[in-house]
């Protein structure tokens, strides 16, 4: 389907969904429409503060809103692995929605000692995903859903410099952490689907949206409120992931505004790169990722 908006998200009664980074921008905009719609929705956060502020906002439109907040810190492989063990509690999931991600100017490091924004919005993606997917394999129908950025499409993966040993420039290691993502997902699709594991995994980007993902920079702050002026706000940049989430999509694709090259509009299909479409790359990355992390989704590759 094309041309989806926030409006074509069905009634979700009876249905689970996590959402990463729920607090705040695209994130918190993906929550309330899911509340709104009478799903239960999981806030999956760093700051209990900021997220139970987030629930009495939704709940402020929302008044018969069913929210939680669960407890995840993406930089850490310990809490993610609590998080994990939290959310298996809950009698089904339906969607994992993979939406929380980091981006700054200066160079910092995860727990576990990984460049932050390659460890953040790749490996602490992939570990929770990997630790949720035996809960999801509960649910026939189940769908795993993960955030790209255009920005993909013109970034190389520094395979000799993960960490940032050598360099550091935050713009491309941010649009590496994307390509990450898509490499991810495509592998995951080719993953279960060979598997034959009724789980679906697909992808989504926001195009130009204003949010606060550049908040540890000022001058970021002022282009991101400029950005939701002229092309994205939160609420429209949330159109691609929820579609990937609810609506009707394809197994391993890739969706999100299809306006202005891609840049804003409501969502529908997507064209990812080629290398994104790359296998032999993907596998390297899940090899390493699995590596990295310790963590193993225990799906063999198809090749």
């Amino acid at each position: 389907m094309s041309g989806f908006t926030h409006a074509d998200v069905p009634d979700q009664s009876g249905k689970t969904f996590i959402v990463t980074g729920a607090n705040t921008g695209i994130g918190f905009e993906i929550a309330s429409t899911l509340a709104a719609r009478r799903a239960r929705v999981l806030l999956a956060c760093r700051d209990e503060r900021k997220a139970e502020a987030a629930i009495r906002r939704i709940c402020l439109k929302t008044s018969e809103a069913n929210l939680a907040f669960l407890p995840l810190d993406l930089a850490d492989l310990t809490r993610v692995r609590n998080a994990a063990k939290l959310a298996e509690k809950e009698p089904r999931i339906d969607a994992l929605v993979n939406n929380a991600g980091v981006q700054g100017p200066k160079l910092e490091h995860t727990l576990q000692g990984f460049e932050r924004t390659f460890g953040v919005n790749h490996l602490g993606c992939f570990a929770f995903t990997a630790l949720m997917l035996p809960k999801l394999m509960e649910t026939s129908g189940a769908r795993i859903v993960v955030t790209s950025s255009g920005l993909h499409k013109d970034a190389t993966i520094e395979w000799d410099d993960l960490n940032a040993e050598k360099r550091y420039r935050w713009m491309p290691r941010y649009a590496a952490s994307k390509l990450a993502n898509l490499l991810f997902m495509f592998e995951l699709d080719r993953r279960l689907r060979a598997a034959g594991i009724p789980v679906t995994a697909v992808a989504c980007h926001p195009g130009l949206a204003g949010t606060n993902l550049a908040r540890d920079s000022w001058w970021g702050n002022i282009a991101m409120s400029l950005i939701g002026l002229l092309f994205n706000t939160p609420v429209q940049g949330a159109w691609g992931a929820l579609q990937a989430a609810t609506g009707e999509i394809k197994p391993g694709g890739y969706y999100g505004p299809t306006k202005t090259s891609e840049l804003r509009g409501p969502s529908g299909e997507c064209s990812p790169s080629r290398d994104a479409r790359n296998p032999e790359l993907a596998r390297r990355l899940w090899d390493v990722s699995v590596q990295l992390t310790g963590i193993d989704a225990e799906l063999p590759s198809n090749s």
